[in-house]
């Protein structure tokens, strides 16, 4: 299950709305819906987050280019809406197909739980993507350091992220309107 958000600075704090992802297919529409929410081309997050797997927070700032956070790329990349993060991230094209994480024999779970193989001597072997997609954060950890929460932070948070970020920021009762 996830849970998407949307928080847009304006000149009174901070106002927040939930979103829906359905028509998100690229990086590029997540950065036009957060585009629409925002006021006067101010700071707007997105908050991506997918239950006990990993989070995701695109910043994005007037016209400049979104800024990107993922808490755990391996599992991430398992899931659609945090695939669309990793490959911008790890420089991916979707389109060409040696890039493609679907033609990595990925175990197809949305909830990123590894998919543990024996091998011959018995020991748990990696699941394919671990090879492929870094475990663990990528992406810019100083993605919220002007707004109250440091990278040592961000890279200390685990999973449920959203009501501990929002609270670092000072906006956990703007963000449980939607939550």
């Amino acid at each position: 299950m996830y849970f998407a958000a949307l928080l847009a600075r304006t000149h009174d704090g901070w106002e927040a709305s939930d979103t829906e992802l359905d028509d998100v297919e690229t990086l590029s529409d997540l950065a036009d819906l957060a585009r629409e929410a925002s006021v006067d081309e101010d700071t707007v997050l997105l908050f991506i987050e997918q239950e006990d797997a990993w989070f995701g927070v695109v910043r994005v700032e007037g016209e400049d280019d979104p800024r990107i956070f993922v808490s755990d790329a391996a599992s991430a990349a398992r899931s659609s809406y945090g695939e669309i993060l990793t490959n911008e991230l790890l420089g991916r094209d979707k389109d060409d197909p040696a890039d493609d994480l679907d033609a990595l024999d990925l175990d197809g779970t949305e909830d990123g739980e590894p998919d543990d193989r024996d091998t011959d001597d018995g020991d748990a072997e990696p699941p394919v993507a671990a090879d492929a997609v870094p475990p663990g954060p990528v992406g810019d950890r100083d993605i919220l350091s002007d707004l109250g929460l440091s990278d040592k932070e961000l890279l200390a948070l685990e999973t449920d992220a959203m009501p501990e970020i929002a609270d670092a920021l000072g906006v956990a009762d703007v963000l449980e309107t939607v939550r």
